[in-house]
């Protein structure tokens, strides 16, 4: 089960800077860690209101109340900045389900429902930065679009080999669809990208959750 205190802003700015540490021009790390989270909250913020891409610094530097060259201090560009933002996501899909439990990862069907699942909560809890990765992909420039392209992949590699060793050990049916792993990556998307349009019908994570596992399971498990 994901922690949700673990995964604050806070949290996952200290993790930017410690990859980022040689560029951060920054000597207290608790001082830079808190002027970091009012950045990324005000660049995420600013992305959601009127896109990244539309966002100057200017903006940032208002919304966020750190001066132009206060900024400069923590990255040199937008583009470094969307490459922390798209580093840390990826980091996070890592460290999320990469490592399921025992019991778990020694049942393909519980290891694939178990993915669903925690990707789901993850980005409910960080969806904005998965929002931000998303949306503004198309902005980027080349090496930026290509990280979120590989994080796409990344995702879709966990759920590929599962179903992979489901099908090496009859769990799953030999007909099950090549393309199933693929397939399975616009449903989560769609949870942190239309959020609003579940929430208006009153649909919950755990509901949705439930939802996409039955879709996933009626695709390869035997009748």
């Amino acid at each position: 089960m994901l922690d949700s205190t673990t995964l604050t802003t806070e949290a996952l700015c200290r993790s930017i800077l410690e990859r980022h540490h040689d560029t951060i021009q920054i000597q207290k790390p608790e001082f830079a860690i808190r002027k970091l989270t009012r950045i990324i909250t005000a660049a995420l913020d600013l992305a959601n209101a009127k896109s990244f891409h539309g966002m100057s610094l200017r903006d940032l530097s208002a919304a966020s109340g750190i001066s132009m060259g206060g900024l400069y201090a923590y990255f040199d560009s937008k583009t470094t900045l969307a490459r922390m933002i798209l580093e840390e996501v990826t980091a996070q899909v890592r460290l999320a389900l990469e490592a399921p439990p025992a019991d778990v990862a020694d049942d393909p069907v519980r290891h694939l429902e178990w993915l669903i699942d925690t990707h789901i909560r993850l980005t409910e809890i960080l969806q904005p930065w998965f929002v931000f990765s998303f949306m503004e992909a198309k902005h980027f420039p080349r090496s930026e679009r290509r990280l979120a392209v590989d994080n796409e992949a990344l995702t879709e590699d966990y759920f590929a080999r599962v179903i992979e060793r489901g099908l090496q050990q009859g769990r799953f049916r030999p007909d099950t669809p090549v393309l199933l792993a693929s397939l399975i990556k616009p449903l989560l998307q769609e949870w942190y990208i239309k959020r609003s349009k579940y929430r208006r019908r009153n649909v919950s994570m755990e509901e949705y959750s439930a939802s996409v596992q039955a879709i996933v399971l009626r695709s390869c498990l035997p009748a």
